[in-house]
């Protein structure tokens, strides 16, 4: 990607005064209209959200975006509806025995509601505050429940199966290590102390090892910051298989969003380890981040900042050059994704702030793909269409994405994860461009300010 150094944070500043504008008339479409009772919205089809069944992992999104509305413009309806909705809906997901999610679920709604509490923007309420930080211990348990030993270790596992390691994981540990900040315990049987902060760490150190490649030969595809989505464990003995993929071409290419989930969380989880001064596992967890973040900027994007939905896409070949020019999201061959974009912005930009001077090329690069996704063709404009980030893909193996007439591939649709993303990067930006209180999950607290 062509990488804009000159670009500031200030030279956003009124594309993201729109950006939160057209934001908010999509949160009052799809709040007006969606019906709650057909599942949690997950994809647009022709402009509409629609669900579809897999798991449910998209409906804290949903909430969470209004919870970002009201921490970016300070309406106090937003607050109400994401308020209201997490109280009424999302509690089957604090309890969700069967995903690997909690973090997306129920800390883009519980935590976003507790964060903004401790910052002083919600009034102090001690059971209101009771209630989200129960939420979010309980979360951080039941996900820290789906445990596989490993050789080394141990892992997460995934809704595969105890076999499975999904790198999306990654950003979904923000459910531990709240609770684990929260100074909660997981109790195990015969009353077995399980510590929260240790799985959280050999989760993250079995990503960086099993789902990232340095380039150091481990097979015939080893390229460094290539990630693979899903990866293979032998239950019988802990023992490290093989690679796979479920959204993405193949397990030997880079599914672009599994790419985005690694660097935004292994960017994140070094700011909190960071933060509670824990350095044990911060070498591995920087070196996964720094590869993924290369990788993207050097081979995954298009010059724009926008990637095609895998590197190893069959009919990428017939774009040409597509690495030095902008992503077409309309050509005929593949399908960009936008959502990958949305998160690979705020990994780029939060591991350029966590390197200080020696991260100016990531937080540049996360600008600029942010510069991108703020305006057409990706910001959605139209009135009558209910997403607000447009060109998502969700899984184009499966064949799941709506093809319009008269186009070749998926275009034109969003996602929730991708709009909810885009509007937490937005948030990131602007809290550093007003010099307001740092943004992170655990909450930065009054008076902590990073200067644009």
């Amino acid at each position: 990607m062509k990488i804009d150094l000159h670009l500031k944070p200030a030279d956003l500043a009124s594309a993201l005064q729109r950006f939160w504008s057209v934001s908010a008339e999509k949160i009052k479409h799809l709040e007006k209209t969606y019906d709650p009772g057909k599942g949690s919205p997950v994809f647009t089809v022709k402009g509409r959200y629609t669900s579809r069944g897999w798991t449910e992992w998209t409906q804290g999104f949903q909430y969470g975006s209004y919870v970002l509305q009201f921490d970016a413009t300070g309406e106090e309806k937003f607050l109400q509806l994401g308020r209201n909705a997490t109280v009424q809906r999302m509690a089957p997901h604090v309890s969700h025995f069967g995903v690997h999610d909690h973090g997306f679920n129920n800390v883009s709604t519980y935590g976003n509601l507790w964060r903004l509490m401790g910052e002083g923007r919600i009034t102090e309420n001690a059971w209101e505050r009771n209630f989200y930080e129960l939420a979010l211990k309980l979360s951080g348990s039941v996900q820290a429940r789906r445990w596989t030993p490993t050789k080394s270790g141990g892992y997460l596992y995934s809704f595969n199966g105890p076999h499975s390691l999904f790198v999306d994981t990654i950003r979904t540990l923000r459910s531990l290590a709240l609770a684990h900040y929260l100074g909660h315990v997981m109790m195990g049987e015969g009353d077995d102390r399980i510590s929260l902060i240790e799985r959280l760490r050999q989760h993250a150190v079995a990503t960086a090892t099993y789902s990232v490649y340095y380039g150091q030969g481990r097979d015939a595809y080893d390229v460094r910051g290539r990630v693979a989505h899903e990866s293979i464990f032998n239950v019988a003995d802990g023992n490290y298989r093989c690679p796979n993929s479920q959204q993405g071409y193949s397990p030997f290419s880079t599914w672009t969003r599994g790419l985005a989930w690694a660097m935004c969380g292994f960017s994140e989880l070094l700011e909190f380890l960071h933060a509670i001064r824990d350095r044990s596992v911060q070498p591995q967890l920087l070196k996964a981040a720094q590869a993924t973040c290369d990788f993207y900027i050097e081979q995954a994007s298009a010059a724009d900042g926008i990637p095609y939905w895998d590197t190893g896409a069959p009919q990428l070949h017939r774009l040409g050059d597509w690495q030095g020019k902008a992503a077409d999201p309309f050509n005929a061959f593949e399908p960009v994704d936008s959502s990958a974009a949305a998160i690979a912005a705020q990994g780029l930009l939060r591991l350029g702030r966590y390197l200080g001077a020696k991260g100016t090329r990531y937080f540049q690069a996360g600008l600029s793909v942010l510069h991108t996704l703020l305006q057409e063709p990706y910001l959605s404009t139209d009135r009558k269409h209910q997403g607000l980030i447009l060109h998502s893909v969700y899984h184009r193996p499966n064949g799941w994405d709506y093809v319009p007439p008269k186009q070749k591939i998926p275009c034109g649709e969003s996602s929730m994860w991708g709009d909810y993303h885009a509007r937490e990067a937005a948030l990131y930006l602007q809290r550093i461009l007003k010099k307001e209180p740092y943004l992170t999950f655990w909450g930065s607290g009054k008076g902590q300010v990073l200067a644009a």
